[in-house]
């Protein structure tokens, strides 16, 4: 695949994942291509059908995270850190907002289920670890902190920036971090009030 077309390909990727998060499965596909920079007829050269660019989303989250898991395990010593890390990029490459969005259409995929199977054992491997060290309180488990990620990473609802809603979906990342610990870790930023909320959105 030429550089230009394998940049198209990606654009269109990260624009699908965007606009189904945001617009459901059912989002127009002229979206995605007007956000990607693309004609539409750039997106069906790409994709056949909304099936076969829904799979490819999917497929390329899914791959994107377990070379972030792999690379957390290999490169942390410690295993909070390691499991933190991978949390944090998932946040970014938003994996658990769009794959509950894409998954009642993917459930029997085999593309799908082969790569979630590469991501599974990797993140439940994290978790144990950080269990195994004394780290992660032992009634939390790794279903908890996946829905945990998933109720964190949908959109808030209403007109709020994005950049407002990404900055937000950090923060509340690093109190459920904070949680998730044995012991809380000292030093985070002073506690967002209301009033500070609405002062920051004018």
């Amino acid at each position: 695949m030429r550089v230009d077309a394998r940049r198209n390909r990606e654009r269109l990727l990260i624009a699908a994942r965007d606009v189904f998060v945001d617009q459901g499965a059912d989002a127009p596909l002229e979206d995605i291509a007007n956000q990607a920079g693309v004609g539409i007829a750039t997106l069906y050269r790409r994709f056949p059908d909304r099936e076969a660019l829904m799979r490819a989303v999917a497929v390329h989250v899914l791959t994107a995270i377990a070379a972030e898991a792999r690379a957390a395990l290999a490169e942390e010593a410690d295993p909070f850190v390691a499991l933190s890390r991978y949390l944090r990029r998932a946040l970014e490459l938003r994996i658990a907002a769009v794959m509950p969005v894409l998954s009642p259409r993917l459930e029997h995929d085999g593309d799908v289920m082969r790569a979630r199977d590469g991501v599974t054992p990797l993140y439940e491997r994290m978790v144990k670890a950080a269990h195994d060290s004394g780290q992660l309180r032992t009634d939390v488990g790794s279903g908890d902190i996946g829905m945990m990620l998933i109720r964190l990473s949908r959109p808030l609802a209403g007109s709020f920036p994005r950049e407002f809603d990404n900055e937000t979906a950090r923060r509340q990342l690093e109190l459920m971090l904070d949680g998730l610990r044995a012991e809380p870790e000292p030093g985070r930023d002073s506690p967002m009030t209301v009033r500070g909320l609405l002062r920051r959105l004018g």
